[in-house]
């Protein structure tokens, strides 16, 4: 991959981890700010329900600013867009639909259908 690509990559996992480390610090305060009580239990519900619905968000973004690490590292490691199973070049197509994958497109494919059978 040229150094250019490189660059690019970087600079936009960099960006999104950002952002995603901001809206983690924004959930943290909103949750330590909400000390709202509820008279009426349906309110209260609500309000539950938001705070487990933004928890499992939260929780989705933290497994993917561990990716987005990850990525970054194999950037600064020269080892970015390389397959891990088979070790050849992931396509410039699907680094840019999810420049966090560690696998290629056949991988992949092949990893899902082994899910499948196993019933995973």
């Amino acid at each position: 991959m040229n150094p250019e690509d490189l660059k690019y990559f970087k600079n936009f996992l960099t960006n999104r981890l950002d952002n995603l480390l901001k809206e983690g610090d924004r959930t943290v305060e909103g949750m330590a700010d909400s000390s709202e009580t509820y008279p009426d239990p349906a309110d209260r519900a609500t309000a539950e329900a938001d705070t487990s619905f933004m928890l499992r968000i939260r929780d989705r973004e933290h497994k993917l600013i561990s990716k987005i690490n990850k990525a970054i590292k194999r950037i600064d490691n020269d080892e970015f867009g390389i397959c891990e199973v088979c070790g050849e070049d992931i396509s410039m197509k699907r680094l840019k639909a999810r420049p966090v994958t560690t696998l290629c497109i056949n991988c992949k494919v092949r990893q899902e259908e082994e899910e499948k059978i196993k019933g995973l």
